[in-house]
C-alpha cells in the first residue's frame, strides 16, 4: 500500500504528547471499518504512541515511516472500536 492509498487523513504536524493520540482516537471513527487514515505527526513519540493505539484498539498498522522529519502512518480500521 503506498502513502497515497487512504480515504483520509489526520495532520498532526505540530502536535506533542498526548495530543496526536488524542485526536486519533476521534479521527478513526470518520474511516469505516477497513478503510485507511493516513496520520502525519513531526512528535517522536508517536513512532511510539500510534502503533501501542493501533495494537491496544485493534486496528492494523500497515505502515510507520520518516520522511523529511514528519512520521507518516496507515492505519486499517479493523472494528468498531
Amino acid at each position: 500500500m503506498s502513502d497515497h492509498d487512504y480515504h483520509a487523513e489526520l495532520d498532526a504536524r505540530g502536535l506533542f504528547c498526548p495530543e496526536p493520540v488524542m485526536m486519533l482516537h476521534n479521527r478513526i471513527h470518520d474511516v469505516e471499518v477497513g478503510q485507511v487514515l493516513r496520520v502525519v505527526a513531526t512528535d517522536p513519540s508517536t513512532t511510539r504512541d500510534i502503533p501501542r493505539f493501533c495494537q491496544f484498539l485493534g486496528h492494523e498498522l500497515l505502515s510507520q515511516r520518516e520522511a523529511g522529519g514528519e512520521f507518516l502512518f496507515l492505519i486499517r480500521r479493523c472494528q468498531d472500536a
